[in-house]
């Protein structure tokens, strides 16, 4: 999975999987601009880890949903590395509220970011795609597109408009050589929780342990950003030529269960 030559975009690489995946398309060549809103100093963190690989970063803020913002640091972007190749649509916002707690205040705040913001950047890149006539987006949805929660219907609700609008997205932008996917990650341990879930990997060579845990983690841990960030670097890639308009859940299986 050689990104050498490739321009990505990663939005909300400050933190969390953002920057796991920002990250791991520089690991594997590609020049990544690192897009934060408020966390100036994770998107400087991200910035540090790529360039003690060797690799290429520069950071970008705005607010994804606004336009005028958008625009900015899609132009910065474009500006430094000549082109874009590659969106991720990741910044997103979650706030735990029950159906009868949200206002519309906080339904917009959800709304504006987790899918007016990947509409409006899906839309900035495009000269540059179209130009090209190629290019990825890959947008960032959830298990919670596929299965209702219990925790927040509408940060629910937004998860799965991104999968309709990567769909859609998929049968226009296919008449450009662009493709768009979409990965529906289960839980990952970004760092935030005071109690994180468990990652119970085994050391090498031992059998993982059958105890409650493997009633909701098959493979034994939840997800890692890393985790991720490999999956986007694969559908950034060449080998995902064919792979267009697909959602794909990456969760250990825990959804199943």
């Amino acid at each position: 999975m050689d990104l050498t030559g490739k321009a990505a975009l990663v939005t909300g690489a400050g933190t969390g999987i953002g920057q796991g995946i920002a990250v791991e398309l520089a690991r594997r060549g590609a020049s990544v601009a690192i897009h934060y809103n408020n966390s100036r100093d994770g998107a400087e963190e991200t910035r540090g880890r790529i360039e003690a690989l060797g690799g290429q970063a520069i950071i970008v803020q705005g607010n994804i949903a606004s336009r005028e913002d958008v625009q900015r640091f899609v132009s910065e972007t474009a500006d430094r590395f000549g082109t874009i190749n590659i969106l991720v649509n990741n910044a997103a916002l979650q706030l735990n509220l029950e159906l009868l707690h949200h206002d519309e205040a906080s339904y917009d705040k959800i709304m504006h970011t987790n899918l007016k913001g990947y509409w409006l950047c899906t839309q900035a890149v495009l000269p540059y795609l179209k130009k090209q006539q190629s290019g990825r987006v890959i947008n960032l949805s959830s298990v919670h597109a596929k299965r209702p929660t219990d925790f927040d219907p509408v940060y629910a609700m937004s998860k799965g408009g991104i999968r309709m609008l990567t769909r859609e997205s998929a049968i226009e932008l296919g008449h450009y050589g662009i493709t768009v996917n979409a990965i529906e990650p289960g839980a990952v341990d970004v760092g935030k929780s005071k109690h994180p879930p468990p990652i119970l990997a085994p050391a090498a060579g031992e059998a993982l342990a059958r105890d409650d845990q493997r009633l909701h983690f098959p493979l034994g841990r939840v997800g890692r950003p890393e985790d991720v960030g490999h999956l986007v670097c694969f559908i950034a890639s060449d080998a995902s030529a064919f792979l267009s308009g697909a959602a794909i859940r990456l969760d250990g299986a825990s959804m199943l269960l």
